[in-house]
Parts: C-alpha cells; sequence; structure tokens
C-alpha cells in the first residue's frame, strides 16, 4: 500500500492475532517503534479507573532482566528515548532511535511489553507518583474543566472519567487488580507493532513475529457502549480560586467511521482550530475578550465529541458566550462560504502533509490506523476523502450537532453559576 512517492507500507497480521505495520522513509536516519495495545481508559470498571495509566506506568519500573533504570539507559545510551501514553481506547510505548539500533530498541521495547516484573516496592512508590501526577492536574484549571467537561458529556460513563484514575481509585488498585487486568489485555490479537523511518522491513516483521509467538494469543476486550443521551445538568461550574475562569462547551459526534467526519473537521477549522477560525477572530482579534480560545475533536469506537475551549476574565465570559452562541447559530444558517471552505480544507490536507514528515507521527498514524481502523489506510486514500465534501454536507452537520439540546457545558471559576449564563447558552 503506497502512502507516497517514496513510502511503501508493509502490513501484516500474524498467527495469533498481532498485526504489524512497518513504512520504511527513504532519506531518515532514525527508527521509531511503536507497541500499542487495544486497551484504554473506557475498558475500566468504575472500581478499576485509572488500571490502564498505572500498568503504562509500571512497564517502566523494571523487568526480570532489567531495573529501570537499565531500561531507559539502554536507549537513552545510544542516544535515543523512550516514552509512552494512554488515551481512551489505546495505550501506547514507543522509542525512538538511530535506524542501526532498531535491534536493540525493539529488544526493549518487548521486555517491557512481555516480561514487566510490576515489583511491590516499585508499585508503592509509582503508586505515590501517580497520586502526585494526579493533584498537579487537579492543581491546573485548564485540565480540571476538560475533565468536568467529559464527565458532562458522557455522565456514569468511562469516557466521562479520569485516564489517571483518582485518588481513591488509584489508592485501592492492588497488585493483582493491575496483573489480572495486564494478562488479561496486554495478547496477540489486542496488540499492534508499528515501525516507521530508517528500518529493513523484513528485519521489523521478523522482531514482530517473534513478538507474536511470545504473546498469548487473547480475545478483544469488551467496553461499555457510548449510546445513551446525558440527562443531568448541562452546565457543570466548579468553583476554584483562580485569576481566570476556564470554560469548555462540549457537543457529542459521530464515531471515527461516521462517513462524515471529515466535514466535521473542515467545520471544526473554520469554528475554531486555528488562528483565523471565526471564534479566533471574533474574541480576540476583534473583541480582546480572550487570551486563548480554540475548539478540538475526539473520535472513539462508536462516538465521538466537539469542545470549545476558552480562558478569560470572569468578567468576560458572558459576552464571550454570546459570541460563541452567535457564531453556531450562524454556521447552522447557513453554508460555509466558498472561500472560507476552500481554506479550511487546505488547512486539512496542509496539516496532514506536515504531519506525516515527522517519522514518530508516522508511527502514530501506523498505530491509530491499525487498531481503529483495522487497515492502514493512505495518505492518499484519506485526502481524497476530504476533497470529496462538499459545503452542503458540513452545513448539514453544523444543523444537527450545535442544537441546545447536545450542549454539555463546564465551568471552573472563581465566581459561581450565573443564571444569564445558562440563559445565554439556552439561546443556541
Amino acid at each position: 500500500m503506497r502512502t507516497g512517492a517514496h513510502s511503501e507500507i508493509l502490513t501484516r497480521t500474524l498467527p495469533k492475532g498481532l498485526r504489524a505495520a512497518v513504512m520504511p522513509m527513504p532519506g531518515a536516519t532514525s527508527a521509531v517503534i511503536g507497541m500499542w495495545a487495544a486497551v484504554g481508559g473506557r475498558h475500566e470498571t468504575p472500581e478499576r479507573n485509572g488500571v490502564c495509566h498505572f500498568i503504562e506506568h509500571m512497564l517502566f519500573k523494571g523487568t526480570r532482566k532489567r531495573s529501570a533504570r537499565e531500561l531507559t539507559a539502554a536507549i537513552e545510551g545510544v542516544g535515543g528515548y523512550l516514552n509512552g501514553f494512554t488515551s481512551e481506547e489505546h495505550t501506547c510505548f514507543f522509542a525512538r532511535v538511530s535506524g542501526r539500533r532498531f535491534p536493540l530498541a525493539f529488544q526493549v521495547l518487548s521486555d517491557m511489553y512481555l516480561r514487566s516484573a510490576f515489583d511491590p516496592a516499585e508499585l508503592e512508590k509509582e503508586r505515590a507518583v501517580i497520586q502526585e501526577e494526579i493533584a498537579m492536574y487537579l492543581d491546573r484549571p485548564h485540565h480540571r474543566v476538560q475533565e468536568l467537561v467529559s464527565k458532562t458529556l458522557w455522565p456514569d460513563h468511562p469516557l466521562g472519567r479520569p485516564l489517571t484514575g483518582t485518588r481513591e481509585t488509584v489508592g485501592a488498585l492492588r497488585r493483582e487488580d493491575l496483573l489480572r487486568f495486564y494478562r488479561e489485555t496486554y495478547t496477540a490479537s489486542n496488540t499492534a507493532v508499528a515501525v516507521a523511518g530508517a528500518v529493513d522491513p523484513e528485519t521489523a516483521l521478523a522482531a514482530a513475529e517473534k513478538l507474536d509467538r511470545a504473546l498469548r494469543k487473547g480475545r478483544p476486550i469488551a467496553f461499555l457502549p457510548a449510546t445513551d443521551r446525558p440527562q443531568g445538568p448541562r452546565l457543570r461550574v466548579e468553583r476554584m480560586k483562580t485569576e481566570q475562569a476556564q470554560i469548555a462547551l462540549g457537543f457529542r459526534t459521530g464515531s471515527r467511521h461516521d462517513p462524515r467526519r471529515h466535514a466535521l473537521r473542515l467545520l471544526n477549522v473554520a469554528l475554531g482550530e486555528n488562528m483565523s477560525s471565526r471564534l479566533f477572530v471574533r474574541l480576540r482579534e476583534e473583541r480582546g475578550l480572550v487570551y486563548s480560545v480554540h475548539s478540538s475533536l475526539s473520535f472513539y469506537e462508536d462516538a465521538g465529541d466537539l469542545v470549545i475551549s476558552l480562558g478569560l476574565d470572569p468578567r468576560n465570559v458572558q459576552p464571550a458566550l454570546e459570541l460563541i452562541v452567535e457564531e453556531l447559530r450562524q454556521l447552522r444558517r447557513a453554508p460555509l462560504p466558498r472561500s472560507e471552505f476552500a481554506r479550511a480544507r487546505e488547512y486539512v490536507l496542509g496539516q496532514m502533509d506536515l504531519s506525516l514528515e515527522s517519522v514518530e507521527n508516522r508511527m502514530l498514524w501506523l498505530g491509530e490506523q491499525m487498531l481503529g481502523y483495522r487497515r492502514v489506510r493512505s495518505a492518499e486514500e484519506i485526502k481524497e476523502e476530504v476533497l470529496a465534501v462538499r459545503p452542503k454536507t458540513a452545513w448539514e452537520l453544523a444543523a444537527e450537532v450545535f442544537r441546545k439540546e447536545n450542549l454539555f457545558a463546564a465551568a471552573v471559576a472563581p465566581v459561581p453559576a450565573s443564571r444569564e449564563w445558562r440563559k445565554i447558552l439556552d439561546r443556541l
């Protein structure tokens, strides 16, 4: 499968179910290896909230062969770096090294993925580290409002819970809980290997085959569907002693499989994704009401959301909300002008090109495609889909998404909830 004039992706599903994708990049001198587990925050029960993130931390804390220091020293000692992250549906561990160090990096990542020790003493130290991480986020109003709007969008659902877990759930997780969840989910059928950069594809695929043989076959882990609509408050306000108010307006959207997802991306660009967007121009450039305002998209297996975020003086919340509601109503009333639509489309296409110049982003692309879509689609294929979107489709989607009944808002502010804020949002 070709993704560019000089790049070809090799994909393979191995006997036990592990999926592998390799993208050699002529001219690159480094290679990035990602080992992905198809498990994340939305696969957790309320009692296990934070277990995926805890396991991610523990895989860096030593194996039966290497201590935590030896793991990082093996990669950093050859000029590379090692990292990982947990998302709602995936967990990823990756290393970037010089291409000639590929065998070493793959060996270290495999050791972490297969043979982590979950040493009791290290586990307790890491529990304390995660508790500090949670405290750090709780001290950041812009982070707290994102957790609050997620809770409002997805009440009583894993998508509405913090990926880190809470102090209570992390404090209650036992070593046996982590090991049981790890053994259930870190299996061949739940694993993908993505490699990009200066690498021989056959060497990379042979390494993936060795990992597949070492893993148990396993089976996909189930998750709670995100189909129920919230019935509770549409605006949650948490008081906090801050100089600014942090506001987030959330709208439920379609999933990553929705055929209109590209139309939504274009709509989001026009609304608030960059500095030439409507919200940035109206609220910051023309009125000076905010320092930051932007909108962003999240797509999941069966759902998605669009969130508008802004930070501003509490005295400016009311006029800012009025302008946002006005812009959302305008997007419902009329299609984007052709010139604005064309700029949004060129922005999306250009951002894709810029992103895929990065070796690390290529690896992320491969992993997300394998786990999110069950196959790796070429950049050309996606660009064709973007080019096929028509202004009318985006307009129809705006009318469907930007409705009062689909608005779920949150605020972290030094003042209590204002009746005026609610009245303004009701006018959507």
